[in-house]
């Protein structure tokens, strides 16, 4: 399952750093994509403003 970025995201770029894949591309709002994701969290652990979660 991968991560989401909400619209709770205040486009910093930490997570894009964070991330081992590169699954993360900037915008006003971060995406991420799920065919790269490896679910391992470290984004939504590193993310200041909470917005980034599983994907349900």
């Amino acid at each position: 399952m991968a991560y989401k970025i909400s619209d709770m995201c205040v486009a910093c770029g930490t997570c894009i750093g964070e991330c081992p894949t590169g699954a993360i591309s900037e915008g006003d709002i971060y995406k991420i994509d799920p065919s790269v994701c490896i679910d391992c969290g470290t984004c939504a652990d590193a993310c200041p403003s909470g917005a980034i979660a599983p994907e349900e």
